[in-house]
Parts: structure tokens; C-alpha cells; sequence
């Protein structure tokens, strides 16, 4: 497989794990995700893998993830050092947010960019 042919591919993946937190966190406000650690963990192992994923695309396609700059891919990886590493510091108000505030947003810009290839 080329390299260019993993990137749809590490689309999908954001996409799918973006698609799973939004399914974990519907009808729940903040209380209810700071009080349910299954959602907890859940949302922040798909955020692990959002931040993988757009890690592979800087690695393997760099001027792909330049191309389309607007996508935050090391935010996403920071936040996926962040939630992995710091394990034990993990500010769940600040997840929460990320989850209402920026993933909605990061789902249309993600979603745009994988409309770009081909659908196999």
C-alpha cells in the first residue's frame, strides 16, 4: 500500500472515532459525562486515536497535512500526547468542552478533506 493510498485511510479512522464520541456523548450534558467513567474513557481512548491517525497523515504525507492546514493534525496529536501521557492529570471539563466545542467542527473539516479521494 502507498502512502498516499494510508491517508483515506487514517481519514476514516478520525472520522470513525469522531463519529464515536459523538454517539457516546449524545443527550448527556456535563454532569452526566463528569459522573459516567465509561463515557469518560471511551471518549478519551477515540481521542487517542483521532490524535494517532492525524499523526501518521504529518508522518507519512506531509505536504498532504500542509495542503490543507486548516485541519488542526498536531493539535490533534498534542491533545493525544496529552490525554495518553498525563494520564493521571486529565482535566475531564476540558474534554468535555473539546467534545461540544471543537469536534463538531473538526468532523466538517475532516469530512471535506476525505471527499477528496475516491470512495473505494
Amino acid at each position: 500500500m502507498t502512502k498516499a493510498l494510508r491517508v483515506p485511510d487514517y481519514l476514516d479512522h478520525i472520522l470513525r472515532a469522531l463519529e464515536r464520541i459523538n454517539r457516546y456523548t449524545a443527550n448527556m450534558d456535563e454532569a452526566a459525562f463528569l459522573n459516567s467513567e465509561l463515557v469518560q474513557d471511551a471518549v478519551i481512548r477515540n481521542i487517542e486515536i483521532i490524535g494517532e491517525a492525524s499523526n501518521n497523515i504529518l508522518r507519512v504525507a506531509p505536504a498532504f497535512a500542509a495542503q490543507h492546514h486548516d485541519v488542526p493534525w498536531q493539535v490533534m496529536y498534542t491533545m493525544r500526547n496529552r490525554v495518553s501521557h498525563g494520564y493521571d492529570k486529565v482535566d475531564l471539563e476540558i474534554v468535555w468542552k473539546t467534545t461540544q466545542r471543537d469536534l463538531p467542527e473538526l468532523h466538517a473539516q475532516v469530512t471535506g478533506v476525505r471527499a477528496t479521494f475516491k470512495v473505494n
